[in-house]
């Protein structure tokens, strides 16, 4: 689509499969489930919670301008704001103690965040190597760069279904060893390196990122009550969101400090490997931390939900 009809094509592709979606929703999903009866809807918190979370985004989205880290700062003590308010009111949006006394819940976002975050660049980072260093066009270096979903997609449902019977902590760990892995892979790359070298981490990637979402969000889902499934739900996707404009924001202010605002050519391509060498570097770093924060945990057989009593409680799969 970027050969043929421009680089703005992919975003209006996105356009029919919103429309699909929702057709699909409203045709199918008929049951639904009011867990939350009685509850006041948390116009101020959310609105809080929205600014922030903007503020944080654009910050990152203009770094390294003192801008950019002004409105990131913003957008923490937004955030600290937010948790103070949902402590104090009877109707949180978020409830908090979903975070301070459901360490599943905690670490598993945390997690998904790390991951995201060390992974989303990646697919950029790689389409401009190889255009700008093996001369592809955005075709050809699309076709190389869809080994890793093909995996992800290949290997995501046996990750889910392994994760009903073994410990999601497990399996989500495992995907982060080998994301970590590709990762370091790709510290090395050089202009000469062989083409079957990045396929082979691609397909690490894949695998990774295969093993480690489905289980992961598992273990959210299954770390709550019933009642919190919006909130989880939603809470996941705001980590996969955050992470990946992490993520970017990392790139670009790599790219800011060793490029500048300029085109890279090549002249400019000893700063551009070393722009890759370093953002290949912090990511590695990131996703094995994530190791760690994906096994601490805890076990899905332990959980205990806020203000329930674990005893009888039974693990939602």
């Amino acid at each position: 689509m970027t050969d043929l009809l421009g680089w703005r094509s992919i975003f209006f592709v996105n356009v029919p499969i919103g429309i699909t979606t929702i057709l699909l929703i409203l045709w199918k999903l008929k049951d639904e489930w009011a867990e939350c009866k009685g509850d006041i809807f948390d116009l101020t918190g959310s609105i809080i919670y929205g600014l922030a979370v903007l503020a944080v985004m654009y910050g990152f989205s203009v770094i390294p301008e003192l801008k950019g880290a002004a409105l990131i700062a913003v957008g923490i003590i937004g955030m600290l704001i937010f948790a103070l308010y949902e402590m104090l009111i009877p109707s949180p949006a978020l409830d908090i103690a979903l975070l301070t006394k459901n360490r599943t819940f905690a670490f598993s976002n945390l997690s998904a965040l790390i991951n995201y975050s060390a992974t989303y660049a990646v697919t950029f980072l790689l389409s401009l190597y190889l255009q700008y260093t093996k001369g592809f066009t955005p075709e050809y270096a699309g076709f190389i760069l869809v080994v890793q979903p093909v995996v992800q997609a290949m290997i995501s449902p046996i990750a889910g279904q392994l994760s009903d019977r073994v410990e999601p902590r497990i399996v989500a760990s495992a995907g982060m060893a080998l994301t970590t892995i590709g990762l370091l892979l790709l510290v090395f790359l050089t202009e000469e390196i062989s083409l079957w070298y990045l396929i082979f981490s691609l397909l690490l990637l894949g695998a990774g990122y295969g093993l480690f979402s489905s289980p992961n969000t598992n273990a959210i889902m299954s770390s709550v009550d019933k009642k919190f499934y919006g909130v989880a739900s939603g809470m996941n996707g705001t980590m996969r969101l955050l992470g990946q404009m992490l993520s970017m924001g990392v790139a670009m202010m790599i790219f800011a400090i060793f490029i500048g605002p300029i085109e890279i050519t090549p002249d400019y391509y000893p700063q551009f490997f070393l722009s890759l060498h370093y953002a290949f570097i912090l990511f590695t770093i990131f996703c094995f931390i994530g190791i760690f924060a994906s096994l601490v945990r805890g076990k899905a057989s332990s959980i205990n939900y806020p203000g329930i009593p674990a005893e009888g409680k039974k693990t939602a799969k």
